[in-house]
């Protein structure tokens, strides 16, 4: 199901083609901001919205595939539908390579847009939820002594506590308690888990850790 809450900002400088999106969307009961260019949408869009973009791509100044390239060098989630009247392979290959959801010609179909709509918007829930629990798991982390990290490096690589151990030089009743601690404030319930958490975050251990004396 949708989130009413979310929007769809619609971006095209044809009031004709603009104005039939936006009734699209306003008919499914989803608030929909319209601009008539990249310039206007992005001196005053709150990066905090929720939603989706649709964009044409010729327009006078900035185009579709300059916006899109542009939300990714600001790291917006904003997943992107392009449309244009003018389409050709290298186009969509390149409005693909550099993130959009999909490629549309116009005039496009109701149904077709919509459910491009629809799969932008739940493309950008996966996203954003996916951007909230590595937010999460990296403050998780940071809760973690040096120590603790050095543990948790090795055993998300598979590494038993015995080898932990030796090759850290510390008691093994120490590599236990540490390991219990990583997953105790990363609330992992197991192993794979922890490994997951690990992957989202891209964790690095820290280097040239010195072993404590016991």
């Amino acid at each position: 199901m949708i989130d009413q809450e979310r929007i769809v900002f619609v971006v095209d400088d044809d009031p004709g083609a603009r104005e039939s999106v936006v009734a699209l969307v306003a008919s499914k009961g989803l608030d929909v901001v319209e601009y008539s260019s990249a310039e206007e949408f992005l001196a005053s869009y709150d990066s905090t919205r929720k939603g989706c973009l649709v964009a044409d791509v010729r327009m006078k100044e900035m185009s579709g595939l300059d916006l899109l390239r542009r939300l990714n060098q600001d790291k917006i989630v904003l997943p992107t539908i392009v449309i244009t009247g003018y389409a050709d392979v290298p186009m969509a290959v390149q409005a693909m390579q550099d993130g959009a959801v999909t490629f549309l010609e116009k005039p496009c179909k109701k149904q077709e847009l919509w459910s491009s709509i629809e799969l932008a918007l739940d493309l950008e829930k996966q996203q954003r939820l996916a951007a909230e629990l590595q937010s999460e798991v990296e403050q998780r982390i940071e809760q973690l002594t040096l120590e603790e990290r050095a543990v948790m490096g090795m055993v998300v690589q598979g590494i038993a506590n015995k080898r932990i151990a030796t090759e850290l030089d510390i008691g093994l009743r120490t590599v236990e308690l540490r390991r219990s601690q990583v997953m105790k404030v990363l609330r992992a319930e197991s192993l794979p888990e922890l490994v997951r958490m690990a992957i989202l975050v891209n964790f690095q251990p820290p280097k040239n850790l010195q072993p404590p004396e016991e």
